[in-house]
């Protein structure tokens, strides 16, 4: 299976202690159903833009927290980061949607 930003999160956050399985994970961090990574994994689909959208969003809010302190420094880049790479699958997305559109 293809790694994806999302797994990339899960397994930093799990390392960290945040989240300790994916079900909490979906719950906790992405706002959906427990299963929804075990959904995605099953049916081989990518995560949805707004699923993308509210993990970018937390990363950042506590990457910005955690870079204010010298404690956090290192991890709270790390989360910035992953923001940003939610943002670039948003991104890459979206092109593809209205590039296909485009073509009609």
């Amino acid at each position: 299976m293809q790694k994806t930003v999302l797994n990339e999160v899960f397994e930093l956050l799990q390392q960290i202690g945040a989240v300790s399985s994916e079900s909490e994970f979906s719950k906790d961090w992405l706002c959906r159903s427990e299963c929804y990574m075990r959904t995605l994994r099953f049916k081989r689909v990518k995560p949805s833009v707004g699923t993308l959208a509210i993990c970018a969003s937390k990363l950042q809010h506590y990457g910005r927290c955690m870079t204010a302190t010298e404690r956090h420094t290192q991890l709270g880049k790390r989360f910035i980061e992953l923001s940003e790479q939610c943002h670039k699958q948003i991104n890459s997305d979206a092109v593809g949607w209205w590039k296909d559109e485009a073509r009609v």
